[in-house]
């Protein structure tokens, strides 16, 4: 049988590709953390669903691998599943299930669709980064932030803040300021895609005092960043061709 490892996108129906939504139906279960489940079980309440909780990634591999011994699996993540998704665990525990066939489904990450919202942010290089230290050391993740900000990256940042790391915007934004200018244009989107959605444009000055979730996405633009009208823009520099 099949194990998809699928990507939804932010959560709204109109985001996910059709690929995903194609796997999804193609499948007789959705595996998923709850709130994944959550969210896709209103798109196809005709499926199935064992989920499973936060820093249970292991556990629902694994579960998802042995029904896929009888059954084609969706095992979904929110944006895209190798971007802090559950692909990379999945090919590496399916080494001992060489009989499952795996196939990836990308989606859209909230990069992408948050940077959308904005204007286009993204437009040249850029970096990645999440403030969570549940796997990664803080000082890995200060030593990224400070060569990103060094090196002239657009920055985006996912899992900005929780209850337990309420500061680590700000202390992110302390380190990014020791280069660039508290001028630099700046945005975030909270609730990408689903209820409660907003986007902002700011300052990276202003962003250090901003109160900000898990839910939120944060860019932090580069020196030639700009707000037009309202719209975070970084120029390739097409214009000057």
């Amino acid at each position: 049988m099949k194990l998809y490892v699928v990507g939804f996108g932010a959560g709204s129906r109109e985001g996910m590709t059709l690929a995903a939504e194609s796997a999804i139906m193609r499948s007789d279960l959705i595996v998923g953390y709850t709130t994944y489940t959550d969210i896709i079980s209103r798109f196809f309440p005709e499926k199935q669903v064992l989920s499973t909780g936060m820093r249970h990634e292991r556990e629902r591999v694994e579960m998802a691998l042995k029904e896929a011994e009888t059954k084609n699996v969706a095992l979904v993540c929110s944006g895209d599943p190798e971007l802090y998704g559950m692909a990379g665990l999945a090919l590496e525990i399916a080494e001992n299930s060489p009989d499952i066939d795996i196939e990836i489904v990308a989606g859209v990450s909230a990069a992408f669709s948050g940077g959308a919202l904005l204007g286009s942010p993204l437009t040249c290089d850029m970096a990645v980064i999440s403030l969570s230290d549940l796997l990664v050391p803080i000082e890995k993740i200060e030593k990224r932030l400070k060569c990103a900000a060094e090196g002239g990256f657009v920055i985006v940042l996912y899992n900005p803040s929780s209850k337990k790391r309420a500061d680590y915007l700000q202390k992110a934004c302390d380190i990014i300021l020791a280069v660039r200018s508290p001028e630099t244009v700046c945005g975030f989107v909270k609730n990408i895609g689903r209820e409660g959605q907003e986007c902002h444009v700011l300052t990276l000055g202003e962003l250090r005092n901003t109160a900000v979730d898990m839910f939120t996405t944060v860019f932090i633009g580069n020196s030639e960043t700009k707000n037009i009208d309202g719209k975070m823009v970084t120029p390739r520099g097409y214009r000057n061709v």
